[in-house]
């Protein structure tokens, strides 16, 4: 999560010459602006909550894998720094800050209430079964809300803080500056308190028919949320300070730019003389001080090209950071942390790291006389995004480790449990592997060949005195328990596992094997079983971490007694094995690991991350803003904003072109990629010359002025008109 000072806090756009604030003040602040403060808390609030759980959303609620909802979640974000574009055009040009704010917000709210609704699981789900009959409706209802939500914040993005700094007069710079501090801690404290809150909710049970994780109220406390912000804001609307539309800084560039592309293809004869720059060519018609202005811009620009890197690692905390978690132990101890609530190391390491960097690293670099420039701390930023990206890849080398290894195609895998009291021999056809087990024990996952092991009578059970002839049909890429027994006479009993991959989302399975003599119902954390009759299994259900209270119940006793402590991502088999006195005596078969790797691991890479935030993104907004003119300063504000985009859509390229079976070597790929354009960067910043926009519009001001009084003709230019600023 990126909570830096967006660049357009940085600039208010005119003195609003002209314009008198008559409203209300309190302690020589205009009231209007509280309104303001209060909508950007709950504004960020709902983006970033309802931002937290999306990528979760989309594997454990829409069913898809990582890569896709990667995919989409990236695609989001991308499209949510596209659009401030259309909505600085849409306020500058058209309908001014107020009415843009006013009309964007009512889309976001829309969006945010249908993505909510499209999450409620008993909607979708006619027979109950706990998934939704058609995944159709929920995603096509997700993907409206997604998008209406991103025109809705990013066509806000760039009014909101201008706006509230419109609320002032000329003569209040100190109460300006203070808004914006005030203003930068509400996002800060809307993006953490989300962060933290909509996981918990999200962690919550609901449902009418079946209980599922709470997706609609995760959702829905946003969506709220920013109806709240939408309420405040129209609430001040008297109080408001509101300025005109002037026409937009971005498309006088952008048309001096064209034209000067043009006219040089229609002037290629010989006979018109080269220019110095290629931009003079739009002399003919644009004011000389535009067209000195957009070379600035267009320098600063040129060095962002290879900065979309940087974002398409950093946008990933959100999206393969947060499913890198849902594999990890979130046992903290006291606290119990959910995969989507590691999204909050980044905003507290944030108000942590800033004013250490500011107050401490960089006086100790001055002091060692070493010219750490801004463009060298946005290289450094760039290299501990990389370093950050190792780390993630080292620490997913060992998630792995600890993960099962499933049956691939082709093959099968098999375990054996002797559930009786006498020694077994269990032989597996054609390739005659055979295994022996005590009473009460059980092997590990055996693989077979699925093909060959189906090919004839393929298992053989013996216990010396009885043999058994089985013909068990074993399914492909699935896992398979042969439970065996001599209890009244020796029989067999295949189990199809259905497990095919490890349980997420902190959740464990568990089922229950019969082997009492008697019928028995179970009953386990307030979740009861069906009836079980012996040498019978249940199927495997959920259950959260911590210990739970098992009891059976039979038609002469009761028992019970307290689990083993579940962690995170196990699954058990445990057979029931008897009672003595009022105590029940369990064995539990682990089918597979919990968790084991814990999400503390993650927070090095969130540190490294957080850094090269840090020198990176704050230290490229105000080196951006110290080398452009400050008219042009919402020009730089789209390209800032329109390199993160293009980042995210980098991470869908690679994460859709590229076939890495293994999560850690993707890793290890874009640490390698930002390192490679780390170095291109260090390259385009080492012959990068400073300069003083004030000074040089001075300089040209002060030539011009010379000029005039020594009688001198001025260049000639098209209308300056248009060119206002």
């Amino acid at each position: 999560m990126s909570v830096y000072v967006p660049s357009s806090w940085l600039l208010i756009n005119e003195k609003n010459k002209g314009h008198s604030n008559h409203g209300p003040s309190i302690f020589g602040y205009p009231l209007s602006i509280f309104f303001i403060v209060i909508n950007e808390f709950c504004e960020r609030f709902s983006y970033y909550g309802m931002r937290a759980v999306l990528v979760i959303y989309f594997k454990f609620f829409l069913s898809w894998d990582d890569n896709l909802s990667t995919a989409i979640y990236h695609t989001f974000v991308a499209l949510c720094y596209l659009t401030p574009i259309l909505g600085a055009l849409v306020a500058d040009s058209w309908l001014g800050k107020f009415k843009t704010i006013i009309s964007l917000s009512i889309v976001y709210t829309v969006g945010q209430a249908v993505l909510s609704i499209g999450s409620i699981n008993d909607l979708m789900d006619g027979d109950r079964d706990g998934t939704p009959d058609n995944l159709h409706i929920p995603v096509a209802l997700s993907m409206i809300g997604l998008v209406l939500i991103a025109f809705g914040t990013g066509g806000i993005k760039p009014c909101v803080a201008a706006f509230g700094g419109d609320q002032f007069e000329e003569h209040q710079e100190k109460q300006r500056s203070r808004f914006f501090s005030i203003f930068y801690l509400s996002i800060n404290a809307g993006s953490l308190l989300s962060t933290i809150i909509t996981p918990m909710l999200r962690g919550v049970e609901c449902g009418i028919h079946v209980k599922q994780k709470c997706y609609p109220l995760a959702f829905g406390v946003p969506a709220i949320l920013m109806a709240i912000a939408l309420l405040v804001f129209v609430v001040g609307s008297r109080m408001y300070k509101k300025v005109e539309p002037q026409g937009n800084i971005m498309v006088q560039v952008a048309s001096c730019i064209t034209f000067a592309i043009g006219n040089r293809f229609r002037h290629r004869s010989k006979q018109f003389p080269k220019r110095e720059h290629w931009l003079d060519w739009a002399r003919e018609k644009y004011d000389k001080r535009l067209i000195l202005q957009t070379k600035m811009v267009l320098k600063v620009l040129f060095l962002y090209i290879p900065l979309p890197m940087f974002w398409a690692l950093f946008d990933q905390q959100g999206s393969r950071w947060t499913l890198q978690a849902t594999t990890m132990d979130g046992d903290f101890g006291l606290v119990q942390i959910q995969p989507d609530q590691m999204q909050t190391v980044n905003p507290i390491l944030i108000v942590i790291m800033v004013p250490i960097v500011d107050a401490v690293v960089y006086p100790l670099i001055q002091k060692c006389h070493i010219n750490f420039t801004p463009l060298r701390k946005m290289t450094v930023g760039m290299l501990l995004a990389a370093l950050a990206f190792v780390v993630a890849a080292v620490v997913q080398v060992q998630i792995d480790r600890t993960l099962p290894i499933f049956p691939e195609a082709g093959t099968s895998q098999v375990r054996v449990i002797n559930l009786g009291n006498d020694k077994v021999t269990a032989n597996f056809y054609p390739d005659g592997r055979s295994v022996d087990l005590s009473s009460l024990t059980w092997t590990e996952y055996l693989n077979f060949e699925t093909a060959k092991l189906n090919s004839t009578n393929n298992v053989v059970i013996t216990n010396g005195s009885e043999t058994l002839n089985k013909a068990y049909p074993f399914d492909g890429k699935e896992r398979h328990t042969l439970i065996i027994t001599n209890r009244g006479r020796l029989q067999s009993q295949l189990l199809f596992d259905g497990i095919t991959e490890k349980p997420e989302q902190g959740d464990n399975k568990i089922r229950f094997i019969n082997n009492l003599d008697v019928p028995i119902n179970i009953s386990m954390g307030g979740t009861d079983f069906p009836y079980v009759s012996f040498f019978s299994a249940t199927n495997y259900t959920n259950f959260q971490r911590g210990k739970k209270s098992i009891t059976i119940h039979t038609d002469s006793y009761n028992c019970t007694t307290r689990s083993l402590p579940f962690g995170y991502g196990s699954a058990y088999t445990i057979i029931v094995e008897g009672c003595e006195g009022n105590e029940l005596k369990l064995r539990y078969v682990e089918d597979i690991q919990a968790n084991t790797v814990s999400m503390a691991w993650q927070i090095p890479q969130y540190f490294l991350m957080t850094c090269g935030e840090v020198v990176f993104s704050v230290t490229g907004l105000s080196f951006s803003y110290s080398q452009a003119p400050a008219n042009m300063k919402s020009v730089l504000q789209a390209g800032w904003l329109l390199t993160v985009a293009v980042g995210n859509i980098i991470v869908l390229i690679i994460a859709g072109a590229s076939k890495l079976e293994e999560q850690w070597t993707e890793y290890v790929l874009f640490a390698a990629l930002l390192l490679v354009v780390t170095v291109i960067f260090a390259i385009m910043a080492y012959f990068y010359t400073y300069v003083d926009p004030a000074e040089v519009e001075a300089q040209l001001v002060e030539e011009e002025n010379r000029k005039r009084e020594k009688g001198l003709p001025l260049p000639e230019y098209g209308s300056t008109a248009q060119t206002k600023m």
